[in-house]
């Protein structure tokens, strides 16, 4: 049965791509996995598959794109024989997030250690909530994102996001390093980049998000 993760975020530059991108690409080599960008025309999956395509590491992995929730539940029509859907969400509640919400079996909520981001937040998992009075089993997650666990800030903030947002967030994090950016320029996942704090992590998030999903 298809498993559909869905990367939500209402503040721009929490990182959706980034874990979107990733995640696709760690699946896709554990099954089929298709990843469908929903926030057109931004297209940052969308440019980013193309880099990867055009050097022929696309693999197992397959692009669609969805402008609207109408065009979103006729892809996920068509990729119902995926092991996997990633879908990289639009930075604002519309209809579009709301259908997202409602076929997800996990969520994911990239979130900085930033108190605007926060703030942001508070809002989605209020929609978060209320969908889950239609969907009691759906799991949302917090990924924490360019993420320095030794410092006063980010522990400081981890203590404000566990008390005031009360969403668990996942052990696993992706940190502050500049592999990630690099080789989403690239068409690369973080994992094929030569740094192995990145490859460490995506693992380390990838094997975490499986098990949620056989839970």
């Amino acid at each position: 049965m298809t498993k559909i993760i869905g990367i939500v975020q209402l503040k721009g530059g929490a990182g959706r791509s980034t874990v979107a991108t990733n995640l696709a690409a760690a699946l896709s080599r554990k099954g089929s996995t298709a990843i469908i960008d929903c926030d057109i025309p931004q297209g940052t999956a969308a440019s980013w598959y193309a880099l990867r395509e055009s050097e022929g590491k696309a693999g197992d992995l397959i692009l669609s794109t969805a402008g609207n929730h109408v065009e979103l539940l006729t892809e996920i029509q068509k990729l119902e024989d995926q092991k996997y859907i990633v879908l990289d969400a639009p930075p604002r509640i519309a209809e579009m997030t709301r259908a997202i919400l409602m076929i997800s079996d996990l969520l994911l909520i990239p979130l900085t250690p930033s108190a605007a981001e926060i703030w942001a937040t508070t809002d989605l998992l209020q929609t978060i909530e209320e969908a889950k009075q239609q969907r009691p089993d759906l799991k949302a997650r917090i990924v924490w994102n360019k993420y320095r666990p030794q410092t006063r800030s980010a522990k400081e903030l981890s203590a404000a996001v566990k008390h005031e947002l009360k969403t668990p967030a996942l052990k696993s994090h992706l940190g502050h390093r500049v592999g990630y950016s690099e080789a989403l320029a690239r068409g690369l996942a973080a994992d094929e980049w030569p740094d192995q704090n990145t490859k460490a992590e995506i693992q380390a998030l990838t094997a975490e998000i499986e098990k949620l999903l056989r839970g």
